[in-house]
């Protein structure tokens, strides 16, 4: 049996592919649209076999519907603007800009080897202006209408590349790109106000009615409507105060003590003084090197007594004030 000389024949069509535009979308309206896209990746490296696993499912798809008569738009892109980038060029020596336009091409190549079905005449690299003058563009206009703000609030932090991480890239209280441990931090960012939409969203899931349910179920807690009310409570013997948020405020007459987050602003001044403030440091220490889904996650709930006592503002009755983290900053 005569060898095969799998390099030849593949290149063979691959070009043929790429000089007739096999892969190309084109406007064609009389077919359904398909629009497959998959997760850019990192060009800070070279392709490993966990990007082969997660482009071979995009590809699967794309073919599929393409022999079922949809005009399939595939394309492939570059998440190249941040540190991963940022700390291989450092690592190599090369300016960041060089060096990822090199792995970019460097990555194309592979991909294309693996005949993957890609239109790349829709290629982007978001670190290209031609890409990002439209986030900026976009964000302007957010800002502009009051959808985005900036806020103080807790966010993941990685000490050594001094930024901060999505609840995603913390594994096991580690950065996922340099396994140093995360921290919990105070800091001003810039949010989107999507609360705003919260009840749409909410809606829209219903027409997805080809999303498991349970990615779905995935968007609803991510989404977090809540309904409730807020109110006031004092801080007794002081003048501090903080609003609680409660999704019952019809047990408000029953409540028997009050939490607060490790990181809420108010935690530093309910400890000064207290006797049991060493403990307390040592908590919110403690709880700054777990993330918000690890905390939520546990199964036995702990806290520490501040040494101080709210007022229920329904009866006036005193009482004890914790910090725990299984409060959230962020949520109410």
């Amino acid at each position: 049996m005569a060898s095969y000389d799998f390099a030849t024949i593949e290149k063979k069509w691959q070009d043929r592919w790429e000089k007739e535009e096999t892969f190309a979308a084109t406007e064609d309206p009389s077919r359904p649209k398909f629009y497959n896209v998959q997760m850019y990746p990192y060009p800070s490296g070279d392709l490993h076999v966990g990007h082969l696993r997660n482009y071979t499912y995009t590809d699967l798809l794309t073919r599929y519907k393409r022999m079922r008569g949809h005009n399939v738009l595939s394309p492939m892109g570059w998440d190249s603007f941040g540190l991963p980038a940022e700390n291989a060029a450092i690592k190599t020596g090369t300016h960041p800009r060089v060096f990822t336009e090199q792995k970019i091409d460097q990555m194309k190549v592979q991909l294309r080897r693996l005949g993957a079905v890609y239109d790349w005449s829709r290629e982007v690299a978001v670190h290209r202006p031609d890409y990002y003058h439209w986030n900026q563009w976009l964000f302007l206009k957010l800002y502009e209408r009051g959808l985005a703000y900036k806020a103080g609030a807790p966010v993941n932090w990685c000490p050594k590349d001094q930024t901060v991480l999505a609840n995603e890239q913390v594994v096991n209280g580690l950065c996922e790109r340099c396994d140093t441990p995360v921290e919990r931090r105070n800091l001003a960012q810039w949010y989107w106000k999507i609360t705003d939409y919260a009840q749409r969203l909410l809606d829209d899931l219903d027409l997805l009615d080809e999303w498991p349910e349970r990615v779905r179920t995935m968007q609803r807690n991510w989404i977090g409507r809540s309904d409730g009310a807020t109110f006031t409570m004092d801080v007794k013997d002081s003048d501090l105060s903080f609003e609680v948020f409660t999704t019952r405020p019809d047990t408000s007459f029953g409540m028997t003590f009050a939490v607060l987050a490790p990181e809420h602003p108010l935690v530093a001044d309910l400890i000064e003084g207290s006797p049991t403030r060493a403990e307390a440091e040592a908590y919110i220490e403690a709880a700054s090197h777990h993330t918000e889904l690890e905390r939520i996650a546990e199964g036995t709930k702990t806290g520490v007594f501040t040494g101080r006592y709210a007022v229920n503002p329904v009866n006036g009755k005193d009482i004890p004030l914790y910090i725990a983290d299984y409060v959230l900053m962020g949520y109410g």
